[in-house]
Parts: C-alpha cells; structure tokens; sequence
C-alpha cells in the first residue's frame, strides 16, 4: 500500500494499492462522467487491459479509506522518466479533492523511487479542469506532445513535495 498520509476534501485518508483478486471488479467498473468521457474511457476496465497486455504501464486502485474510488497506472520511460497516466475518479466521487490528493500521494511516491529524475504525464489541451490541477500541483507543460496530448513535467524544484 502507498501511503503519504494525505486526505481528500471530506477527511478520508487517499492510498494507492495494487490491483488483486479483491478488488479488481471495483476498480473495473470505475466510471467517470458523461462529459469526460471524451478525454478518457467509459471505464477505468480499459486501462487494467492495457496494464496487464502491455509491460510499460502499471495499475494501482485508488482508496478513499477502505472504498475503491478510482484508478491510475505509472510507468518508467526509456529515458527514465517516471510518468503518470490512466487517472481516473468515479464520478460519484469527484469534487472532494481526490484528484489532488491521488496526485499528491502518486507524486511523493514516484519521487521516492532510485532513478526518479522526472515525473510526467499527458492531457488532451482542451480539459482545462485536469490542466489547472495539474499546474497547481507544480506540473508545467514541456512543449512536447505525444498525439494530440500536451506532455506536462513536475518542476524540478518540486520533485517530492507533497
């Protein structure tokens, strides 16, 4: 379990645990909502396929004390960088700070990892909601792109905060 202590809006403490034969259908049936499924699948079942077929992404269930609210994968880059993707919080759950505090959790463990020299992510340009998250939290864009996503980098001087 990853644990940073860190809570969400309403006093639930946020924890990242792998995903097993406990908890993978909770994880599965994660859904965000309707209007955010253009930026991400109607389930979060997607991603955990994708975890499982292809060997550069890692899955992990996100907890809100001891209940299933969502889903993230990491991954190290060829050129050893840390990156975050697959994020994703069930939209019965949004607007109570999970976000941040996966984010925040994820971040601080990623940092903690040997070789951790930068953590990025990935985000379509126009859902602004996750571009102002992410810039809050230190991530700043690289000018990069990977398809149509912006490729986003957490400071340097941020690198392990939490």
């Amino acid at each position: 379990m990853i644990d940073h202590g860190i809570l969400d809006g309403t006093g639930r403490r946020v924890t990242l645990r792998e995903v097993d034969e406990e908890n993978w259908r909770a994880v599965a049936d994660v859904a965000p909502l309707d209007e955010q499924r253009r930026y991400v699948p109607a389930m979060a079942a997607r991603y955990l396929l994708l975890s499982m077929r292809e060997d550069s992404w890692n899955s992990l269930a996100v907890y809100a004390d001891d209940t299933v609210v969502g889903h993230v994968m990491w991954g190290v880059d060829e050129d050893g960088s840390h990156w975050i993707g697959g994020m994703m919080i069930d939209g019965s759950e949004q607007g109570k700070g999970l976000g941040r505090a996966l984010l925040r959790t994820m971040t601080a463990w990623l940092a903690a990892q040997e070789g951790c020299w930068t953590i990025r992510l990935a985000y379509q340009p126009d859902n602004i909601v996750a571009g102002r998250l992410y810039e809050s939290l230190g991530f700043l864009p690289t000018g990069a792109v990977d398809g149509e996503e912006v490729i986003a980098e957490l400071a340097p001087s941020r690198l392990g905060d939490h």
